[in-house]
């Protein structure tokens, strides 16, 4: 059983203002940043925020077992601004998939002062867990698309008014 969960989120900034901020570091220091008491927080356990890059989210206090997910950056695209990770540990990957991963893309608009956040959440498993697939959700990359959106909005607006 092989399937996807995708949602777009339409961003008043740029693909290439949005691509910096989603495709290396700045993603997990902003989480770190806006949503450490909602999503948790991000430590970097290997890697400079390339392709390899390894990073444990750690889930706020409450939030039931596994309380972690291990990701490991599997493909950075800066032409087509397609990021793509692997979660190898925690999370939906201790409920016996065998591939969960994260896709966020950064798609244009029509005008070029806004772009799409396509984020999708992709699994690979057994049939025998299809009662497992309503659980998959976008949810975590839904809220930070929605926070990053005001981020990037009060950014701008604080950058234009100086």
């Amino acid at each position: 059983m092989k399937g996807q969960v995708t949602v777009d989120h339409p961003v008043a900034a740029s693909t290439s203002v949005v691509w910096e901020v989603y495709s290396r570091l700045e993603f997990s220091k902003l989480v770190n940043e806006l949503l450490a008491e909602t999503l948790g927080t991000f430590e970097i356990l290997e890697g400079d925020g390339e392709v390899g890059t390894v990073l444990k989210l750690t889930f706020p206090p409450g939030t039931p077992e596994p309380s972690y997910l291990k990701e490991k950056f599997i493909r950075i695209d800066d032409e087509n601004r397609i990021k793509e990770t692997e979660i190898f540990e925690g999370a939906y990957k201790a409920l016996g998939f065998d591939f969960i991963g994260a896709k966020l893309e950064i798609l244009e608009s029509e005008s070029s002062e806004s772009s799409i956040v396509r984020s999708s959440i992709v699994y690979e498993g057994d049939d025998k867990l299809s009662d497992m697939v309503p659980m998959i959700s976008t949810k975590p990359l839904d809220l930070i698309a929605e926070i990053f959106v005001k981020y990037l909005n009060v950014s701008r607006v604080g950058a234009t008014s100086n």
